[in-house]
């Protein structure tokens, strides 16, 4: 056979196939043996409508939506059908927990969102028929243009005495206080029941019933960040604070017999003989704690309010004891045998000393010998008792005063749900 032959059967071949294809496209567009040239809107294919699901999913806050508060603003809803799920996620992958609602109409996050952050909702819904739905929704919590934080005592990993207070000033004042102190929680090992105790709207304090016992593993945790303190104003700090309680000494000074009196453990320590404050400017009476120590401090009156009635550059062996200025402290200046024999400070506790300090003194031997934390009971100084947030002196409250300063108590006690008054 030629090729000329072959090409033309092949031709002929392709036409027969073309005729038949067509005849098949006709007869499925007429409905099965109609009429291959019939027209008209029945010999149109026919539309497939697909089935829509009647669920209607709603998403709050909008997509697209800035500044959503943390709290309360969060949901997920459905009509016409039930959630199957809901996931929500922050630009990290990080999951939000949620509850479904018991009928599958409502879904609610379990608790607060972080400020600053962006989320992306995905829902999902199946309506009566067993038909799907879903929905995607991406927002942006807000940005708040005002922030606080605490600074706090004692420092991370030290090892105070048992009298230790600890303390947390804010840079801002808040007015949410019961929100804040709920944020901050103090863990002891062994366990003991710790109150906070509000010093105005900057300051809070906290403390056990009695001194810490010798040994007392502490944790205080703050969990400050994203808790409204104030209207727009929000914490920034999450962290744990961990430190350690050491050994007991405590210390009498007994302002008319000039004398300091040391304990370790409940034993005699050491006596030291020591120079109170004048009659003029007598002693605090009263329990005080030691805040800080300074090998070497300035002492100007003019900053305590004495004018220029003094400026010792050089101060050995510093102890604070108030925020007002009482220190213990060693003395160089004083004349010989003053201690022990008469009271001529200022208010301070001072013991004998060198001008630039020596641990043979009383006051460098008392200096080593104490830790922060270490409590000082100051009596017969005839002065009023210190004030209780004057430096750490909260022990100088009924444990009853104390847990009345928690604003939190006060907040549950005036609920209605609490079942009792304020």
């Amino acid at each position: 056979m030629t090729n000329v032959v072959r090409r033309a059967l092949r031709a002929g071949a392709g036409l027969v196939g073309a005729v038949v294809l067509g005849g098949l496209l006709a007869g499925c567009g007429a409905g099965g043996g109609g009429d291959v040239g019939s027209s008209g809107d029945d010999a149109r294919p026919r539309e497939v409508v697909p089935k829509v699901s009647e669920a209607v999913i709603s998403i709050t806050p909008d997509d697209a939506a800035h500044d959503v508060l943390p709290d309360g603003q969060l949901r997920v809803g459905v009509e016409k059908g039930e959630l199957t799920q809901v996931k929500v996620a922050d630009a990290e992958g990080v999951p939000v927990a949620g509850t479904l609602a018991a009928d599958h109409s409502g879904w609610l996050p379990t608790g607060k969102l972080a400020l600053s952050t962006q989320y992306t909702v995905d829902a999902y819904a199946v309506d009566g028929q067993g038909r799907r739905a879903a929905k995607h929704a991406v927002f942006t919590t807000l940005v708040p243009k005002h922030k606080f934080i605490g600074f706090y005592t004692p420092e991370a990993g030290s090892t105070v005495g048992t009298g230790m207070i600890i303390t947390v000033n804010f840079n801002r004042p808040v007015t949410d206080r019961a929100a804040v102190e709920r944020a901050i929680t103090v863990h002891a090992k062994p366990a003991v029941e710790v109150a906070p105790h509000w010093f105005g709207s900057r300051r809070l304090d906290l403390r056990p019933k009695r001194h810490w016992r010798a040994g007392t593993e502490v944790t205080m945790s703050l969990r400050l960040k994203d808790v409204e303190g104030a209207d727009g104003m929000y914490g920034t700090q999450s962290k744990n604070v961990r430190f350690t309680i050491g050994r007991d000494q405590t210390s009498t000074v007994d302002a008319d017999a000039h004398t300091m009196t040391v304990r370790r453990e409940g034993q005699l320590f050491k006596t030291l003989p020591i120079s109170a404050g004048s009659p003029d400017h007598p002693t605090y009476q009263g329990t005080m704690v030691i805040a800080e120590k300074f090998a070497l401090t300035r002492m100007n009156g003019q900053t305590v309010g004495f004018g220029g009635e003094y400026d010792i550059p050089d101060v050995p062996h510093a102890m604070r004891l108030t925020r007002s200025g009482t220190f213990l402290h060693g003395n160089y200046w004083a004349a010989p045998g003053t201690f022990g024999v008469t009271n001529t400070s200022h208010g301070c506790v001072g013991l004998a000393d060198v001008k630039g300090g020596r641990s043979t003194t009383p006051a460098g031997w008392l200096f080593e010998h104490s830790l922060v934390g270490d409590t000082v009971e100051v009596i017969n100084s005839h002065d009023r008792t210190v004030a209780a947030d004057n430096g750490m002196g909260g022990w100088n409250l009924s444990w009853q005063e104390w847990r009345a300063g928690s604003a939190a108590a006060l907040d549950s006690a005036a609920s209605p749900e609490s079942g009792s008054n304020p």
